[in-house]
């Protein structure tokens, strides 16, 4: 008789409707033995909304490889547990990868509960194609930083860019994407998924800026933007089947071997595969 190993359970809960906690998410929280969560404050209101009395412990950017050694403690005692985000798909600009790789790697299986994700909620409405689509997650605070990135992508990456943005740093954003990519190209801007003040923009950038400075009020909430983008052509470019090649060589070794090892199947030079490399990373060029 085969014993059943233990199940980290990686559950998607509410952007912001408390109705989009699926039944089956709702019954996986109140079955597990534990919930990680980023903000235990945050989380508690919605796990109480639902009636879960599940032991609830914090696991953030500070804590998570501490939380692994809790985590697969549990799992070894033969307890299910579960992580949460604050808001939408756990790993999603959020922490949790080193905690679940821990779990693989310990031999214990991992299961999704899918639901909500702002990235995929804002482009299932957007109008946009979305293929290829790149997610970025949130912009360098620092406009310098935000604005060497954006460039890279602008040169190199074809399809949609996706990214989340915060009140405070939203103008400075769209003030770089209007001075990349002009006045007229087409943004997508979604705020407050699933709220009460829920808007969904599709118009030129420069028509958004000046919507949203017309009311303060506006530029308030979490934002989602998106924008295709078709890169000018250049000697050398990288298409997306090297893209797609790349991708699947960092995740299989270091980023020197990658580079090294793709520069010799192909006749791209070496700097430009680095520097793709690095934006495949999340890291700046």
């Amino acid at each position: 008789m085969t014993t059943k190993l233990a199940t980290l359970y990686v559950i998607a809960t509410p952007i912001g409707h408390l109705a989009d906690l699926s039944p089956r998410a709702q019954e996986t929280l109140k079955s597990v033995q534990l919930i990680l969560a980023e903000d235990t404050r945050h989380s508690k209101v919605l796990l109480q909304h639902f009636g879960i009395a599940t032991r609830l412990e914090s696991c953030h950017e500070h804590n998570e490889r501490e939380k692994s050694i809790t985590l697969l403690a549990q799992l070894q005692a033969g307890h299910d547990c579960a992580l949460i985000s604050d808001a939408g798909t756990p790993v999603w600009s959020d922490p949790g990868a080193k905690l679940i790789t821990a779990v693989l790697e310990a031999g214990y299986p991992v299961s999704p509960i899918p639901g909500p994700c702002a990235a995929i909620a804002a482009l299932s409405a957007s109008g946009l194609e979305g293929m290829p689509f790149h997610f970025y997650g949130f912009l360098p605070a620092q406009t310098a930083a935000k604005r060497k990135l954006l460039e890279q992508l602008q040169k190199n990456l074809a399809g949609t860019l996706c990214f989340y943005e915060s009140p405070h740093r939203l103008l400075d954003s769209l003030q770089l994407f209007q001075a990349l990519w002009g006045d007229t190209h087409i943004l997508v801007l979604a705020k407050e998924i699933s709220k009460i003040h829920e808007a969904i923009l599709k118009q030129p950038i420069g028509e958004i800026l000046a919507w949203l400075k017309a009311d303060p009020k506006r530029q308030q909430g979490e934002f989602v933007l998106l924008l295709e983008n078709t890169p000018p052509p250049q000697e050398g470019m990288i298409s997306v089947e090297t893209d797609v090649l790349l991708t699947h060589l960092l995740a299989q070794m270091k980023l020197k071997e990658a580079v090294a090892l793709l520069a010799n199947l192909s006749d791209l030079p070496k700097n430009k595969l680095y520097e793709r490399a690095l934006i495949l990373k999340g890291e700046s060029p």
